[in-house]
């Protein structure tokens, strides 16, 4: 199928499709394909994250160190690529394009990513077990190249794209946009976030049944399907703008032209000037000049910031993996680990109206000046204290859990009572025991043989003549907890079966008996529990998970309220790349202090990140109490060259109300502005 799209002169393309564009309501017809489109986005990608660190554990493999470094690599990137995104569709494709063809790479990516789940693609003995892990990780790893560079790339194009449908005398129209529009990611994330723990709690394969994590991958990959087929759809009625240059690159080069200027001239016969970037004089104007100065204080307040997003952002991983641990019964329902990052986005919605409408004009009734920065301190505080609440509670669960050598924290012995003496009494029999053994999901137990004292592998039983099962053990397990159950099968030399399913419970202990006197056809009535599961229920979770989204509120929305109010007119979008980028340098701070910090305990790493944002959050209130508040709209006046006077600032006003419009819209729906929903 071949898309063929024309670009047109921006006046003249505007006025044909004012002509021609249908409207419903007011609204262009145009806006519902990108709202469904942004919908179906959100969905794909908050639901394959949610389950993705699992996902590294339970089917790759990998210790929880390697998993949280490979999701934090993965989450910065998805915040590194929002800069190549922009430079795309600004400078080359437009907006339209740009979206569509990194859309369908963000599409493969999904669909890599729900192959790679599939064990038995790669289980050619069908004992549930992948026989080439290494091509299952390369998959995986590949798809999720695809999908940051998708993701990151449309995210600051699609929210803008949207907003250029509207017409100047439809400015109501456009806020109302903005709202539905970031209703729409909320919902995305809220209903992914529910929904794609449940699917992969489901059991599916061909051979064997497992963990759904092909399911769970693949409801993403329908869904950006969906959103990329819609969006198509929907392109004869866009009203689209041929590129016309990245005031990022402009930005980039005044300031590269700046310091190479100031270089060539350090010899003391060159007078000093008053602010290094005036070194950019000889090339650029000084309206462009003032401008990035702007940005520059802003970005230099930026700094501090990844500390926050550095613990933020460990919800979808350590907070993930701690819910592990604990237990998930919830009376008539069994609430998965990773499906505990949705108290979130529900905190998020009704955190936000309270804040506005209750906590921030109380606090102007007591006189106390709680300006944006100062908000954004105590939200880096509340993030802390929600590390401190996570270590405690990470302490109570260490305390509950026995010294087990596997890192499963779950054992499960099983005795054959053939052959071998164990101080057991059996009626008829003299008892006899093989030697226990663990099984945890990093040790491959499949096709172990209980045989006259040993337990063997079937390869070594062929070269070991005296090893003769009588009884082949075939093992497969789900140790995610809430699906803790051991699924096995007892084989005898005829070919006779008996299943057997052994409910489990993290940080467990359970012996189980196979009496020589066994027959099959019988149930293994022999279990004993030597140790309870453990009993730290999951909820005591909601506490961090309260403290988190608190900090979130004055932090995030605030910082973007205040970004954008500080910032040039016309460099919004330089500011949201700045922003962006303070969370994927948060994230490789994450994976940093889980490759290299090397602590003991995870209760002592979460009181590092707490201490290291309570240190940051001081430094960051010392260089908010030396900052200035600057107008934009007054500093560019002074630098404007139309005249008259009254007709430049109403221009320049003009622009400023409709940013302003704009960021006011994020911030009172609570939306995207959290970063993590943009």
């Amino acid at each position: 199928m071949t898309f063929h799209f024309i670009f047109a002169d921006k006046e003249e393309q505007r006025t044909k499709k004012t002509k021609n564009s249908p409207s419903c309501l007011g609204y262009p017809v145009s806006i519902f394909f990108i709202v469904v489109n942004e919908f179906c986005e959100r969905f794909s990608y908050y639901g394959m994250k949610a389950v993705l660190v699992l996902y590294f554990k339970y089917f790759i493999g990998w210790d929880n160190d390697l998993s949280t470094t490979i999701y934090h690599t993965f989450v910065a990137l998805c915040y590194l690529t929002p800069i190549l995104g922009a430079i795309i569709a600004d400078s080359w494709l437009g907006k339209f394009k740009a979206i569509v063809y990194l859309s369908i790479v963000y599409t493969i990516g999904q669909v890599i990513m729900a192959i790679s789940a599939i064990h038995d693609i790669t289980d050619t003995n069908r004992d549930g077990t992948p026989d080439n892990m290494t091509f299952h990780t390369a998959m995986s790893m590949l798809g999720l190249m695809l999908i940051a560079l998708g993701t990151g790339g449309i995210k600051p194009c699609v929210a803008a794209f949207g907003g250029d449908q509207f017409e100047e005398h439809q400015e109501k129209q456009r806020s109302t946009f903005f709202s539905i529009f970031y209703l729409s990611i909320n919902a995305g994330s809220l209903l992914s976030t529910l929904i794609t723990p449940i699917l992969r709690a489901q059991e599916c394969g061909i051979y064997s049944k497992q963990s759904c994590f092909p399911l769970a991958f693949g409801v993403p990959a329908a869904l950006m399907v969906v959103a990329l087929i819609v969006f198509i759809a929907g392109h004869s009625m866009y009203i689209m703008e041929s590129p016309k240059g990245n005031i990022l690159l402009r930005v980039m080069k005044c300031i590269g032209f700046a310091i190479k200027n100031r270089f060539n001239h350090r010899s003391q016969q060159h007078p000093k000037r008053e602010h290094w970037m005036d070194w950019a004089e000889e090339k650029y104007d000084k309206l462009l000049i003032a401008q990035v100065k702007m940005v520059l204080k802003v970005l230099f307040l930026y700094i501090p910031l990844p500390m926050f997003w550095a613990l933020f952002d460990q919800q979808g991983s350590r907070w993930t993996l701690q819910a592990t641990t604990m237990d998930g019964n919830f009376g008539a329902f069994i609430i998965q680990p990773d499906q505990m990052q949705i108290v979130n986005p529900i905190l998020i919605v009704i955190m936000v109206p309270i804040m506005d409408s209750a906590v921030y004009p109380l606090i102007k009734k007591c006189h106390i000046n709680f300006t944006p920065l100062r908000r954004m301190t105590v939200g880096m505080l509340l993030a802390a204290l929600a590390f401190v609440a996570a270590a405690l509670l990470q302490i109570q669960i260490d305390q509950t859990m026995p010294n087990f050598p596997s890192s499963s924290q779950i054992q499960v012995k099983f005795l054959n009572l053939e052959n071998t003496s164990v101080p057991v009494e059996v009626e008829g029999q003299e008892p006899f025991a093989v030697p226990g053994f663990d099984v945890s999901s990093n040790n491959d137990t499949s096709n172990l043989n209980i045989t006259n004292g040993s337990i063997c592998r079937d390869e070594n039983c062929k070269a070991r003549k005296q090893c003769k099962p009588i009884a082949r053990l075939l093992f497969c397990t789900d140790l995610i907890p809430s699906l803790l159950r051991a699924n096995f099968t007892i084989v005898n030399e005829e070919g006779q079966t008996c299943h057997y399913i052994l409910q489990l419970g993290f940080g467990s202990s359970y012996t189980v008996l196979i009496p020589s006197t066994f027959s099959f056809g019988e149930s293994v009535s022999h279990v004993f529990t030597d140790i309870e599961p453990n009993g730290i229920h999951m909820a005591w979770q909601v506490i961090q998970y309260f403290l988190m989204t608190c900090g979130e509120v004055v932090f995030s929305v605030t910082g973007l309220d205040f970004s954008y109010a500080q910032a040039p007119s016309n460099m919004k979008s330089v500011l949201q790349a700045g922003w962006l980028l303070t969370v994927a340098v948060g994230n490789i701070i994450v994976l940093i202090v889980a490759e290299a910090g090397s602590l003991p305990d995870q209760w002592a790493e979460y009181v590092l990140f707490a201490s290291l944002l309570v240190a940051v959050s001081i430094i960051f209130a010392v260089m908010a109490y030396f900052y200035t508040y600057m107008d934009p709209m007054e500093i560019e006046a002074k630098f404007m060259d139309l005249e008259p006077e009254e007709k430049k600032r109403k221009e320049l006003g003009m622009t400023t109300k409709d940013n302003l419009a704009y960021v006011n819209n994020e911030t009172s729906n609570n939306t995207d502005d959290k970063q993590t929903k943009i």
